[in-house]
């Protein structure tokens, strides 16, 4: 067989090879946050809430039964550290659940993020017993946010972390509601924002820790493609908790 003719004979294999290679970190990170485009930020629930058009009702509803996905973020991230061998991750990891769950620690106090998240909901015109007892969540955002923690206790914890990543984008979406929120609804006291204040830093820290981890173990082709996978099933769960509100109290134009 002529050289040319083996030559012409190995590149569909040798180009099969280079569409499946690994994407660099660079690339990869840069896969990842395009993913961005399917955050809820877009979606027209959210729209309506940062441009002022919300009603009051419809702002109440969003509060309540967001703090139904708020209670579940240190559950599923318990179960990322149950299923973790790695006592650094799980020193690190361990910090997510104290920002939600709140400590006192050596003097230290902190109430935590589920406690901002109830002062949101007084200053909405809530009560506390009304959010506490999860009267206001709506069958579809039960299933979407239990749907995300049973994935979390069962899958391997690298991917547990991967599905985190939302975070990439969420310090835009809480910029844009101290920014938006103060101007159009003057009716919500601004000690009810202390929430979106504290999670604009702590969001870009976990964005940090998560980010490496999952880079330095998604390093082949299909794993890189996993992690998408993963990132896209996380965006949709927090799409379709929007969408339950918006089939439940509608979208103001």
């Amino acid at each position: 067989m002529r050289a040319d003719m083996i030559q012409e004979s190995r590149h569909p294999d040798a180009s099969r090879l280079a569409d499946n290679a690994a994407w660099s970190r660079e690339a990869f990170e840069a896969q990842l946050r395009e993913r961005g485009k399917s955050y809820h930020i877009h979606h027209p629930f959210n729209v309506m809430l940062n441009t002022g058009k919300a009603t009051p009702d419809q702002v109440r509803g969003w509060v309540a039964n967001r703090f139904y996905y708020q209670i579940a973020i240190p559950i599923k991230d318990a179960a990322v550290l149950s299923n973790c061998p790695d006592p650094a991750v799980r020193r690190g990891w361990i910090q997510r659940i104290l920002d939600h769950d709140g400590f006192e620690i050596g003097g230290i106090k902190d109430p935590g993020g589920i406690e901002a998240w109830l002062r949101l909901a007084l200053a909405v015109g809530l009560t506390r017993e009304e959010v506490l007892d999860l009267r206001h969540v709506l069958p579809a955002v039960r299933f979407a946010v239990d749907a995300y923690v049973n994935f979390a206790r069962r899958a391997p914890w690298q991917e547990s972390v991967c599905s985190s990543l939302t975070e990439l984008f969420a310090p835009e979406i809480h910029k844009q509601r101290l920014a938006t929120w103060p101007e159009h609804y003057h009716w919500i006291e601004s000690e009810g924002l202390s929430y979106f204040r504290n999670r604009v830093g702590q969001a870009r820290r976990d964005v940090e820790e998560g980010l490496a981890i999952t880079l330095n173990h998604f390093t082949t082709r299909p794993l890189q493609e996993r992690a998408l996978e993963i990132l896209q099933f996380k965006l949709d769960i927090l799409w379709t908790m929007n969408d339950a509100m918006t089939t439940r109290y509608g979208v103001s134009s």
